[in-house]
């Protein structure tokens, strides 16, 4: 069938050179918010760049996404935009958490000396940024309820995987060691489970394992989708994540400008889980929901999608 492609010039869309994948020059980004109960979709913003991974604060108040390399604050009462202060830390892409304590936000960093991800610490009050991982890659997912423990994907010696650290700096304790990337580590409110997104059975699928990297238990089994980063919602019964199509992207591939759908899954372990259903069909993937967006109220998530001018 691969020289049958070949001479007939058929590519599949995940054949794309990268170049063409990734310039992102002329996306218009569009942040919203989707309300499970009544199934609205709700504009808040459009932007001419992009911007990604919208977080939700613990109050209600406001939401933080990155853009540029910086991280932004928008306010949901008025819609003003102020900049986080990060100083050095300018080249933020879109693994970033919230402090549990309202003090800034844990951002994943492509320091200069090298271009590799590192974990640091950004203060909404203007303090200098603090370094917690120095090794990379680094990219920040989950942070217990707590704040004392952060989870992230990292690469160690060839492998993606998951592991902890606690949020003051420390030694990172790896949780994973299945072939192939582990991704997308997010804490439950209650820090019991960290939910995650693996391709050890050949797709992207969601995956939960206890705090400590015991039991990893495969959550979704989509035969023709990838699915990636599952947020768990603060009631915990709620689960939101994105799906790419096979034909459109490898297995342990999460790139931008792609038709994807963002999923819903239902239930509890006590009532069991249910299959995921789509919500919300859109031209987005990298960026649009690579991080915990959901209100404190658990109905209602936000995202970005995107078009092309």
């Amino acid at each position: 069938m691969d020289k049958l492609r070949e001479s007939w010039g058929v590519s599949y869309p995940f054949e794309q050179s990268p170049g063409e994948v990734w310039d992102r020059s002329g996306n218009k980004s569009f942040l919203q918010v989707y309300d499970i109960e009544t199934g609205k979709t709700t504009l808040l913003k459009e932007f001419d760049k992009v911007i990604e991974a919208p977080n939700w604060s613990a109050d209600g108040k406001f939401l933080t996404y990155n853009s540029e390399g910086r991280i932004y604050k928008y306010e949901l009462e008025g819609g003003s935009i102020t900049e986080v202060p990060s100083y050095f830390v300018d080249n933020c892409n879109n693994d970033h958490v919230l402090a549990s304590d309202g003090s800034g936000l844990y951002v994943s960093h492509h320091t200069k000396e090298d271009g590799l991800s590192r974990i640091y610490k950004v203060y909404f009050d203007g303090r200098e940024p603090e370094l917690v991982t120095p090794l990379a890659p680094s990219y920040l997912h989950g942070i217990t309820t707590d704040g004392k423990t952060l989870a992230y994907c990292a690469e160690r010696n060839g492998e993606y995987d998951i592991y902890t650290i606690p949020a003051a700096g420390g030694n990172e304790t790896r949780l994973t060691s299945a072939l192939g990337l582990n991704d997308g580590p997010e804490y439950d409110c209650d820090g019991e489970y960290i939910w995650f997104n693996s391709v050890r059975t050949g797709r992207m699928q969601a995956w939960r394992m206890k705090a400590d990297g015991s039991e990893q238990t495969q959550m979704t089994d989509d035969p023709h989708w990838n699915t990636w980063f599952p947020h768990i919602s603060p009631d915990r019964k709620k689960v939101v994540m994105i799906a790419y199509h096979e034909s459109d992207v490898r297995p342990g591939d999460h790139v931008p400008n792609k038709d994807v759908e963002i999923r819903l899954m239902t239930g509890s372990d006590a009532s069991g889980w249910s299959k995921p259903r789509t919500l919300l069909k859109l031209f987005g993937g990298q960026g649009t929901i690579n991080v915990n967006s959901w209100a404190p109220d658990s109905q209602r998530f936000a995202f970005v999608s995107y078009a092309l001018e």
